[in-house]
């Protein structure tokens, strides 16, 4: 251990504030130390002290080494230091009960409950966290510490799909017999925890293994109708095991990917996780508009979908709003959701124009990588017996051309100029505010983007014809 031990002491952090510490006890413990031994990189730090005048310590740390002081939880005395960089951070507290054994005893999962005695360089480990980190075990503590705090029910898959790491049988029967807790924690707790569930390696097998706990329809009721649509003939897999197989294929892709796109899906989007976290969840999603317009075909016995894309995407709303997804969030997802059929449906066409082209990046915006992936995994997640290996090709390159068309240009595309707003519009045709205004707007916008409209007077023009021909036809 004496590697990992001299890793820690070489931590930039440690030494800044070690000095700051004066020999009071001190503790690292959790995600830092479980990483460290994991040989990962890490930069948030929970560290217990044992004092009793914990807050006036910590703003007293935080003035010493420049770090911005928030206070956590000050019924718990939990409290942040961001550092100056803004990426490594201190979460300070006290040991439950000043007892650092019972801290230790009353956490989730034994590779989280290893601490690090500051003062005397060493290792504590008394639920044998550093046994189940080298064999590769996820064991929990205690079925009470999961009744305390069912979250740490969903953590469980959060790090089997971050580690990979086997989940131990008991700790899959305690899932089994309390997953209806999941429903107790707040939703933004819930949420965190899916995301960072989603950004790992193996979010597939962890959605899956939630799915063997019935964990899984807890938190997203509508898969009870996604699991009744079976394979067919252009897809071999069932609709849950397809949307599963999309969230492996996205991971797949995006380990393959040039640089410059990993930088892109490694950028963070919200709660502290990155833009891959959204677009697996996306993945995972991006059909449950279809159990409610499944048709099957007299004649042919083909399974139809119609409008899938436009009906799933108004039914992830509620979704994500009951999760707490910020609205920005909500429309990236549901922006994935509506167009993932969109750049293989255009590349399919006899031929294809630059304006085509163009429509198409200026129409996604800032999320025409996302759409693209989405629509790559859709693909080689749908692989029926109609479906032959020479169209997969065809489409996968294709799609791979329109990307590596846009990386090429994109610094050239300019974005959409607004040529009029709402106010404009509302004092140019006399009307008020409502769904009228909105469609319109729409209406112009999609106008912009095709080029049909790029002019100021062009605008007026098509706002006003689009008014006339709309009220005629009602």
């Amino acid at each position: 251990m004496d590697k990992y031990i001299e890793k820690i002491e070489n931590d930039s952090v440690l030494k800044l504030i070690k000095p700051y510490l004066n020999n009071k006890e001190a503790f690292l413990i959790g995600g830092f130390v479980r990483d460290i031994l994991m040989d990962k990189e890490s930069h948030d730090r929970d560290l217990i002290i044992i004092e009793d005048e914990l807050e006036i310590f910590a703003k007293d740390l935080a003035d010493k080494i420049n770090a911005y002081f928030i206070e956590l939880d000050t019924v718990n005395n939990i409290y942040r230091l961001v550092l100056e960089d803004k990426i490594n951070y201190i979460d300070i507290t006290k040991p439950i009960e000043n007892d650092l054994e019972k801290d230790i005893k009353r956490r989730d999962l034994t590779i989280n409950a290893i601490a690090y005695d500051i003062n005397n360089k060493k290792f504590i480990d008394i639920v044998d966290g550093i046994k189940d980190i080298k064999s590769k075990k996820i064991k929990g503590i205690s079925e009470q510490n999961f009744e305390d705090d069912p979250l740490r029910l969903l953590r469980v898959f959060r790090f089997y799909a971050n580690t990979g790491f086997d989940i131990d049988k008991s700790l899959i029967k305690i899932v089994k017999e309390n997953y209806k807790n999941i429903n107790k924690p707040a939703k933004e707790r819930v949420t965190t925890e899916l995301l960072k569930l989603f950004e790992g390696n193996y979010a597939h097998d962890a959605l899956l293994k939630m799915d063997e706990c019935n964990l899984l329809e807890e938190i997203f009721s509508i898969y009870k109708e996604v699991k009744k649509i079976p394979s067919n003939s252009h897809h071999h897999l069932d609709l849950f095991h397809h949307l599963v197989e999309t969230v492996r294929q996205i991971q797949i892709l995006y380990e393959s990917a040039e640089d410059v796109i990993k930088k892109y899906l490694n950028l963070e989007k919200g709660y502290g996780v990155k833009t891959i976290a959204f677009l697996k969840l996306a993945g995972f999603l991006h059909d449950i508009g279809k159990p409610s317009c499944w048709t099957i075909e007299e004649e042919t016995g083909r399974h139809r979908f119609i409008k899938h894309d436009e009906i799933g995407s108004k039914l992830v709303v509620p979704i994500l709003k009951n999760l707490k997804f910020s609205k920005k969030q909500i429309e990236y997802i549901k922006k994935l959701i509506k167009f993932h059929i969109y750049p293989s449906s255009m590349m399919s066409a006899p031929e294809v124009t630059d304006k085509a082209y163009m429509k198409f990046y200026r129409k996604m915006e800032d999320c025409v990588i996302d759409v693209i992936f989405l629509a790559k995994a859709d693909r080689l997640s749908a692989r029926g017996e109609k479906v032959t290996q020479e169209m997969v090709d065809k489409n996968i390159n294709n799609l791979s051309w329109l990307l590596n068309n846009y990386l090429k240009m994109k610094d050239n595309i300019q974005p959409i100029e607004k040529l009029l707003d709402g106010t404009d519009i509302m004092e140019l045709l006399g009307i008020s505010q409502g769904p009228e205004l909105g469609k319109i707007i729409s209406a112009l916008k999609e106008a912009q983007i095709s080029g049909d409209v790029n002019t100021k007077q062009e605008a007026i023009d098509f706002v006003k014809e689009f008014f006339i021909l709309s009220k005629l036809n009602t």
